[in-house]
């Protein structure tokens, strides 16, 4: 992170045109700076050689090796039909396995004379089967030769960096270009201060960074890694605390409601008691509104924990305060399907200037970007005037023809799917900053809350509401168990025999063209290509025609015309559909109490978080929700572990943890959708807790002794670094 103008220099003129473009193509190397941070993923000891018996299929891997045989085999073909044909095949052990690796044609030339039996080297390359045996075909190798001055020098470390690497470019190279550049280690800027450095006992940055790069001893990479994960908690949380410093300081509008204006009488219409979470929570939020500062609170809470009637209570005492309220949906379903459950639980209150409206109500309108002109016009007029107290819609709210009489509050449902730009324009639009509620439904440890959201205060709702049934869950494994999956449409036929109604979700809409870019989630890295997944449209048919024939089976997916998918969400809302075979639109929001099963098709191709979102729609009344996770995938398969997670638990929190430790960090920090890498290479967002608290409190004292980090310079290009525009996104899991 120290990248400085030493350590700017680009790479192509370090290290050649040709090695720079395949580092800046498929590493996102493009600086000196950037391939001193490209850390090693793992060490090689010279005395241990790797475990072949661990090799994970599908994978491009580096083994260190010792050739135990080589043979060299002629054979006729199609392009040698004189049996000229040759392949060499070289069996490596390392103690705990062996492993055959092939050359063909004229490519044996070279390793046959080089692979003698004894000879040590390292070979990369992808790992496949053949005949039921691991194999590396035409692999990549480097031999470990102890003479030559420039081989000793080379190797001389007990430890051999492994480094991330892609079939353009094998570990080893990248290890020879890191060598070239290290001398410039000596020149980074160290982000951290003297006092916190000398504190924490951590070493100064270019001995860390030589250290993990050209380690003598294991103490050494410890040493190096303790570092380099400081600096990595430490500069994202001074830009955190920036954002907060900068927050408490800019004005806003407290909102106060009244004692007995339109939340008093909502609250009086509710037919249930608020749960001890839902009060402590509004509390919280309520003391934020209060504050001449702009609120920015992140709500978090299991699925079906009540959030929405949180962030309508806090709706509401905005209205009572003279303000209007704002709220955010990633979808024009969800807009839709808010704008619904929000008007029905507020009755007249939500009939403002209409006949049979009560004294204190307001006007509920929906904005979303498919409305008809004339009722989008009424829209824009109601929130001009200030006619409407709340508006609900997608991001059609943020166009600039909108136009707030007094926006007070924004609520953001679903943070991870709005961008910091939307999320700025659209609070943009008061006469002062608004204040702020991210809702997420998908609970998130406290470590990452602080390393995602740290800009924001968070508040958590882990108590379910009364009259909320369990789920049970199972995985049906449809290869090796036909059966199981003929019992699942079985129960999905006697629950709707019993009056109620199911879902079935499956990855892809079924109507594109054979476009790979459209065909759905793709299989988790290592579990090799598929069939396509399935599809809205094919299963729909499939099951109205067969097991589920006579029963009502609609289909719901993002590219019907919005009326049209009001329309069908009406209709299974009212129970007139049995099985809504849908896409994930219905993911999030969607509340149809009646509703006990939730199929999910294919579910491996799903990440965690959202299998448990989807389980999340059943079990809303009061029968007993079912999700059957139905899988082709095998017992051992990383994706059917997973699944067995997700049966296995019903605590949200729980599997956002194991999500995590499954998913590369850079999905969890929003590095996937703005396309930019993430930004730790080091800290473990999971395992690396107690550092990331401590580097908030650090941050938090360095940023109100000195906002402008005016005395520390280092610190100051490390976050610019951490902040240019590719990585803006970055504090916004935009």
């Amino acid at each position: 992170m120290g990248d400085v103008p030493a350590l700017q220099e680009p790479l192509k003129k370090v290290l050649g045109p040709a090695t720079a473009k395949v580092m800046a193509e498929h590493l996102g190397l493009h600086t000196v700076g950037d391939l001193l941070h490209h850390y090693p993923r793992r060490y090689e000891e010279r005395g241990q050689l790797t475990h072949l018996a661990d090799l994970p299929m599908d994978e491009h891997v580096t083994v260190v090796a010792q050739v135990a045989d080589a043979r060299l085999h002629t054979f006729a073909s199609a392009k040698a039909p004189r049996g000229k044909g040759q392949r060499l095949e070289v069996t490596i052990t390392d103690g705990s396995g062996r492993l055959q690796l092939v050359f063909f044609g004229n490519g044996v030339h070279k390793p046959h004379k080089d692979l003698l039996p004894g000879t040590r080297a390292m070979f990369a390359g992808k790992v496949s089967l053949f005949n039921r045996r691991l194999q590396l075909a035409h692999p990549a190798y480097e031999l470990l030769r102890g003479d030559g001055e420039e081989a000793v020098e080379s190797w001389a470390g007990a430890l051999i960096p492994i480094y991330p690497a892609t079939a353009r470019l094998e570990s080893w190279k990248i290890g020879k270009a890191v060598q070239t550049v290290l001398p410039s280690a000596q020149e980074a800027l160290d982000p951290l201060p003297d006092s916190l450095r000398a504190g924490r006992g951590l070493l100064p940055l270019p001995e860390a960074l030589l250290k993990i790069h050209r380690p003598h001893t294991k103490a050494d990479i410890a040493d190096a890694r303790a570092r380099l994960k400081w600096d990595e908690a430490f500069v994202l949380q001074v830009a955190l605390a920036r954002r907060r410093h900068a927050e408490t300081h800019l004005p806003a509008v407290p909102r106060v409601p009244g004692p007995d204006g339109l939340l008093a009488a909502f609250d009086d219409r509710l037919p249930f008691t608020l749960t001890e979470g839902q009060q402590k929570v509004s509390r919280e939020i309520f003391d934020d509104l209060a504050t001449a500062h702009p609120m920015h609170r992140l709500l978090q809470g299991e699925v079906g924990s009540g959030k929405t009637l949180v962030a309508l209570r806090a709706m509401l005492a905005v209205v009572d305060a003279g303000g209007q309220a704002a709220m955010l949906a990633p979808t024009e379903v969800l807009a839709q399907q808010h704008h619904r459950s929000i008007t029905e639980m507020m009755g007249e209150l939500a009939e403002g200037g209409m006949l049979g409206g009560a004294d204190h109500a307001t006007k509920v309108v929906l904005l979303t970007g498919s409305m008809g002109t004339a009722a989008r016009r009424q829209a824009l007029l109601d929130l001009a005037t200030g006619e409407a107290g709340i508006v609900i819609g997608t991001h059609a709210l943020i166009e600039d023809k909108v136009q707030f009489h007094d926006l007070g509050l924004v609520v953001v449902d679903e943070q991870h799917r709005f961008g910091v730009e939307q999320r700025d324009a659209l609070r943009g639009k008061g006469k002062q900053p608004p204040h702020l509620l991210v809702m997420t439904a998908t609970p998130i440890p406290r470590t990452v809350a602080m390393t995602v959201f740290g800009d924001l205060e968070t508040s958590v709702l882990d108590q379910l509401p009364a009259g909320r049934s369990p789920i049970a869950s199972h995985v049906v494994p449809a290869a090796d168990k036909p059966r199981f999956l003929a019992r699942a449409w079985e129960r999905v036929r006697e629950e709707a025999e019993a009056g109620h109604q199911a879902y079935v979700v499956c990855p892809r809409i079924g109507d594109e063209e054979d476009d790979p870019k459209k065909a759905g989630p793709k299989p988790a890295e290592g579990e090799g290509d598929k069939r396509p997944p399935l599809a809205v449209l094919d299963v729909a048919d499939q099951l109205g025609r067969g097991p589920l024939k006579g029963l009502g089976v609609e289909v719901l997916h993002g590219r019907m015309h919005p009326d049209d998918k009001d329309a069908v969400m009406r209709r299974f809302a009212a129970g007139e559909t049995d099985v809504l075979v849908a896409t994930t639109v219905i993911e999030v929001g969607v509340n149809v109490p009646n509703a006990t099963v939730m199929v999910i098709m294919d579910a491996d191709r799903f990440g965690v978080s959202q299998l448990h979102q989807l389980r999340g729609r059943v079990g809303r009344g009061s029968a007993p929700g079912l999700c059957l996770l139905v899988t082709e995938m095998p017992e051992a398969s990383p994706a059917r572990q997973r699944l067995n997670a997700v049966a296995a638990t019903l605590d949200g929190f729980e599997l956002s943890r194991i999500d995590l430790e499954q998913r590369r960090e850079g999905d969890v920090l929003g590095q996937a959708q703005s396309g930019a890498r993430s930004s730790l290479r080091v800290l473990a967002v999971i395992e690396d807790e107690e550092v990331i608290a401590q580097a908030r409190a650090e941050a938090a004292a360095v940023v109100a002794a000195d906002p402008q980090l005016e005395h520390l310079p280092g610190l100051r290009t490390a976050l610019d670094a951490l902040l240019d525009e590719e990585r803006e996104q970055y504090l916004e899991k935009g």
